[in-house]
Formats: structure tokens, C-alpha cells, sequence
């Protein structure tokens, strides 16, 4: 039961951020890892389209939206942000508790990564700080799920 990658794509769809974490992860190159950010960016958005949203389309907020995803082998959770930041862990299938994950890692980017004056938006988040904040919020999540 663990967390395998976690990823933080910017409202462009542009990987901000990739971590891999558990042993049973694939190991893939940096390339395929910025191919799965912005293949999830584009269902995402298909999806935000596709499902019955009760907000008028003028807010900017996005609505709806892949929010979990579960196979045989392997479990995906996401969180999109009010500003279009998604995030989204992929973990073993039997992991529970991914959207209260994702909520954590989201406070800490608000926290670390939106405080930090040097940080320029939407551009890949290269912090010793957010990345420390992030490993122990999944530590945290493995030992209370394990």
C-alpha cells in the first residue's frame, strides 16, 4: 500500500513537478514523464467539458474533472486547484485516503511553493523546501494507511 508518483501539472498542462516514490513504480524516462502530465492534462480537460458543470462557463474555477481512477493494478487520484494547478498521485490499488494526500500536498505548494517570492508561476517548482514538505506528507500517509 504506497504512494507511486506524484505529479503537479500547470493549467497549460506543462509538468511542474514529478516524484517517484514507491518501489513498485515503473521507472520512466524524464520524456515520458512530461508525456503522462500532458495526456492527464488533456482528459482532464475533456472531461471538465463533458460532465454537467452547475456554474455558468464565465467562472474560471474549473469544474468536474477526473477526480479518481481505479484498475486491477493501480489507483489515481486528482485535485484540481481553483487556479487550474492539478495534482495527481498514482499509488498501489489497496492505498486509501489519496484525495485527503493530495489535499495536504495542495497546502503545502499554497504554504512552500505561492510564498516562496522567487518561484515564477506555472514553471517547474525546483525548491529543497517543497520537495523535504512533499516526501513527508507522503511518509505521513504511508505510515497511517500501512
Amino acid at each position: 500500500m504506497a504512494v507511486q508518483s506524484l505529479f503537479v501539472v500547470n493549467k497549460a498542462g506543462g509538468l511542474m513537478f514529478q516524484r517517484t516514490y514507491g518501489e513498485t513504480a515503473p521507472r520512466l524516462t524524464p520524456n515520458d514523464y512530461l508525456h503522462l502530465a500532458s495526456t492527464f492534462h488533456g482528459m482532464q480537460l475533456l472531461v471538465q467539458e463533458l460532465s454537467p458543470s452547475p456554474l455558468p462557463k464565465s467562472i474560471t474555477a474549473p469544474t468536474g474533472g477526473i477526480r479518481a481512477l481505479e484498475t486491477p493494478s493501480l489507483s489515481l487520484a486528482a485535485l484540481t486547484s481553483p487556479t487550474g494547478v492539478q495534482f495527481f498521485v498514482t499509488a498501489d490499488v489497496a492505498t486509501e485516503r489519496l484525495g485527503a494526500l493530495l489535499a495536504e500536498v495542495y497546502r503545502v505548494y499554497s504554504d512552500v511553493v505561492m510564498k516562496n517570492p522567487f518561484y515564477v508561476l506555472d514553471m517547474p517548482i525546483r525548491c529543497e523546501r517543497w520537495e523535504s514538505a512533499v516526501r513527508g506528507v507522503v511518509e505521513r500517509h504511508a505510515r497511517l494507511s500501512g
